[in-house]
């Protein structure tokens, strides 16, 4: 018999509806102090709904998207809890504003999502990927050669990992 979606889950529940280990959830909930399930006697856990929107949402930005914890926490204090459950629920990440303190290279009006790998996708800002006129950059043609070979060197090792993988 199937839970109601407002019923309480047990830690084995929710592990087993995010298809995670549940290890992992006992350490995002020291790591991502928004998690905080009901602990009973013995020190069980009963995760709550919303617990349990806020974990995928989590596990999205972490497993699906490629952010580190330290990326997800912040997310979590600048956007809000509300916000990582939102990217849960549709699997779309606005861009974060930048930091005052952070002068931003140029500004990123939109943004599409790119395949990096068969199954794996990117925030990227829009038109990421395209040529673009070269702009003056201040580089010497012997700096520019060098940066040009370390990025066909790059590229090279790209693709002998994407062979390796299969």
């Amino acid at each position: 018999m199937d839970k109601s979606p407002d019923a309480f889950r047990t830690i084995s529940e929710a592990a087993d509806e995010l298809d995670l280990p549940q290890h992992v959830l006992r350490f995002w909930e020291t790591r991502f102090t928004q998690i905080k399930p009901l602990k009973r006697g013995g020190g069980r856990r009963y995760y709550r709904p919303d617990d349990v929107q806020l974990l995928k949402g989590i596990r999205h930005l972490l497993y699906d998207q490629g952010f580190t914890i330290k990326g997800v926490q912040r997310i979590l204090k600048e956007q809000g809890a509300r916000h990582v459950v939102a990217i849960g629920e549709t699997g779309s990440i606005r861009p974060i504003a930048p930091q005052p303190h952070i002068e931003a290279a140029e500004t990123v009006d939109a943004v599409e999502f790119v395949e990096i790998e068969a199954g794996h996708t990117l925030a990227a800002p829009a038109g990421y990927g395209e040529q673009h006129t070269p702009v003056s950059t201040g580089l010497s043609g012997e700096q520019r050669e060098t940066l040009a070979s370390a990025l066909e060197t790059l590229e090279q090792c790209r693709a002998l990992l994407e062979k390796a993988r299969g």
